[in-house]
């Protein structure tokens, strides 16, 4: 039986050095903003200094947090930094009832531009305030795993081909230029851009099909913008898939810019599947998720429904 309710418990994990410190300039004017706007919030705030300690810290939120009192505002995990704090964030709460709050100060804030949450993180922390919640989809990524994890979820997309190598440049690039990296590593990119031999199962039907890139999305958006998967809904189920089928590096060119709106898709060598359930394998690829390393090759995708409570507008 309740006989006291103290209001509810907030843990703010943060990645201070996100956005080139953006994070941590910003961090007390969102501390403020929750403390004054949240009757009777108790803040907890971790300023991380490893990507370990970040995971660590979301699990052990996410372990202690009180079950929801109806009636009442539940406890809740917040994540500030870039799509890596998002990715720890929704994997520590990710089938679980704990709600996330989602403070983007990266340089990409996938995940968060495809549930429509602000990308700046005063606006953000408004979605937080405002108290809204929605339980969304996950994928589901199994597979020989970086750090050796039987599982993973994912939020935005997954990622193995031209994708996946664009993804994973643009984190090595030295100067810090914002989405902009993106675009850097996807020019830089094209120079090494030829068919990779895919071998899919789609829901059970096999095919083999070379390609330049097979992007598998929940939220739909990748590279700091890229709207990979533009009809991705996070409540439906079902995994978006796009396939681009091979084209000439002029054609590549000619298709990035509308890669931000989405419209690439009209191009006749772009081809969109929804499914449950994807098995991604072939020679050269490796797998990118919500902007972090996922692993090689064989991975099975699985759409798990109504995995994640999140903070939306």
């Amino acid at each position: 039986m309740l006989t006291s309710y103290n209001g509810p418990t907030l843990t703010l994990v943060v990645n201070p050095t996100a956005g080139r410190g953006r994070a941590q300039r910003l961090l007390p004017r969102v501390a403020t903003q929750l403390l004054t706007q949240i009757p009777g919030a108790q803040l907890r705030v971790f300023q991380t200094s490893s990507y370990d300690e970040a995971r660590l810290r979301c699990i052990s939120t996410v372990a202690h947090a009180r079950p929801r009192i109806e009636g009442h505002r539940p406890d809740a995990l917040l994540v500030m930094g870039g799509d890596g704090m998002m990715h720890l964030g929704l994997n520590a709460a990710a089938e679980t009832d704990v709600p996330v709050g989602l403070i983007p100060a990266g340089s990409g804030n996938d995940f968060c531009r495809g549930l429509g949450v602000p990308a700046d993180p005063l606006g953000a922390t408004k979605v937080v305030v405002q108290g809204r919640t929605q339980r969304i989809d996950l994928t589901e990524a199994q597979g020989p795993l970086v750090g050796g994890a039987e599982r993973r979820f994912v939020g935005a997309v997954v990622s193995t081909g031209y994708d996946g190598r664009v993804n994973r440049r643009a984190n090595s690039v030295s100067m810090n230029l914002g989405p902009l990296s993106y675009g850097y590593a996807a020019l830089a990119e094209t120079r090494h851009w030829e068919p990779l031999p895919y071998r899919l199962m789609i829901d059970g039907h096999p095919r083999s099909i070379p390609a330049m890139f097979v992007a598998v999305g929940n939220a739909g958006v990748f590279g700091g913008g890229m709207r990979i998967c533009p009809s991705a809904d996070v409540a439906d189920g079902l995994l978006d898939i796009t396939i681009v089928h091979p084209v000439s590096r002029m054609t590549l060119v000619r298709l990035l810019p509308s890669m931000y709106d989405g419209t690439f898709v009209k191009d006749p060598c772009v081809e969109r599947l929804r499914a449950r359930e994807v098995l991604v394998d072939g020679e050269g690829l490796y797998g990118m998720a919500d902007g972090e390393e996922l692993g090689n090759v064989p991975l099975r995708l699985r759409a798990v429904p109504r995995a994640l409570t999140v903070y939306v507008p």
